[in-house]
């Protein structure tokens, strides 16, 4: 089932005619003036935009038009380009009567290429049907995507924008990430319980192994023999042995239903790993060396998308249905500030400001 925050039918106007056209993005505000610390990039699924944030000021300074439905994001190996999942597949989500829904518009779908530099949407490149999220590969030639729409993980060839190869795979397939070596990647099927484990080299999936229930993200420890997978639908957080590629005993984040794993981050040290729960409004933190739950703090309405800044020491969440980002101290367990995203914010990552220069 497509990933939502909350449920809301909204007919965006936005066509790739005017993503194309390469406008400046639009300041947040004449008044605000840019501090040196690194930014805070927010893809927002329902306006369709990107919400540029100084983290030093927790001040919006730009917004910059995407398409329909940006939700995976992340950025080159030089962090000079961040690349956008941008879908025309309607949002559905539970409650929601997908039988009165309009079809897709796969006209659509696309990795949208945005400058870092000048903030600026410069193309689209192929993507299949209904991308939700990608990775890059560690030579930031290649990107990985999960089209959920048809079950497929896809294979693109940044430089000439063309798909080499698409395998079929478990439904819904939703996150994607690259192995520390590169060598492999680990696609989560949403619908099915299960891990695809794609050889990007051999062009062909080599394993598939079962998981928790809706599995969305994976981290990966740093020498990638062990990796954290979410299941939402059942409270937990899978640890997984890469190497026999089976699940172990899985660490208990909540009660089912009411804290539901999202997304999974680690910590640069690898020493802690972070996760978001959607309706349950709260991020925890692991201890890795023993899978125990540390802390938990309260961040907003269903915390989705999460990320680090680079010293570790503030945690962002995009909270989706109120539109908005939390800033958390990690030192004291607390958030320190709140600042108004777009409508819908999904995706988040953080670049120094010296990334694009």
């Amino acid at each position: 089932m497509p990933r939502i925050r909350f449920i809301v039918a909204v007919a965006l106007s936005i066509s790739l005619a005017a993503c194309s056209s390469k406008k400046a993005a639009v300041p947040a505000s004449t008044e605000v003036s840019e501090s040196n610390a690194p930014r805070l990039f927010v893809t927002n699924e329902i306006s369709g935009d990107l919400t540029v944030i100084d983290t030093g000021t927790a001040q919006v300074v730009a917004t910059v038009s995407l398409g329909k439905r940006p939700r995976g994001i992340h950025a080159s190996p030089d962090h000079k380009t961040i690349y956008v999942a941008l879908s025309g597949s309607p949002i559905g989500g539970p409650n929601v009567d997908e039988s009165t829904l309009p079809p897709p518009d796969h006209s659509f779908d696309g990795i949208g290429v945005v400058d870092v530099q000048t903030l600026k949407l410069v193309k689209i490149l192929k993507s299949g049907n209904d991308p939700e999220n990608f990775d890059v590969s560690k030579d930031g030639r290649q990107i990985y995507i999960s089209n959920e729409d048809d079950g497929l993980v896809s294979v693109l060839d940044i430089a000439s924008g063309t798909l080499v190869k698409s395998l079929k795979m478990g439904a819904q397939p939703e996150g994607v990430q690259v192995t520390p070596d590169g060598k492999l990647v680990y696609v989560t099927s949403e619908e099915d319980g299960n891990i695809s484990v794609l050889d990007p080299a051999a062009g062909k999936i080599l394993y598939t192994f079962p998981v928790g229930h809706r599995p969305r993200n994976v981290a990966f420890m740093p020498d990638g023999k062990r990796a954290y997978v979410n299941a939402e639908n059942d409270g937990n957080v899978d640890v997984i042995d890469t190497v026999k590629h089976k699940r172990l005993k899985p660490i208990s984040i909540g009660k089912p239903g009411i804290i539901k794993p999202m997304d999974v981050i680690l910590s640069p040290d690898a020493a802690k790993l972070y996760v978001s729960t959607g309706r349950g409004k709260q991020v925890f933190t692991v201890d890795t060396a023993t899978n125990k739950v540390l802390s938990s703090v309260e961040v907003g309405q269903r915390p989705w998308g999460i990320a680090l800044s680079p010293d570790a020491k503030t945690l962002y969440s995009a909270n989706g249905p109120s539109n908005d980002v939390s800033f958390v101290d990690l030192a004291t367990n607390t958030v320190t500030h709140k600042v108004k995203a777009g409508t819908g914010p999904w995706g988040v990552i953080v670049l120094d400001r010296s990334a694009g220069k």
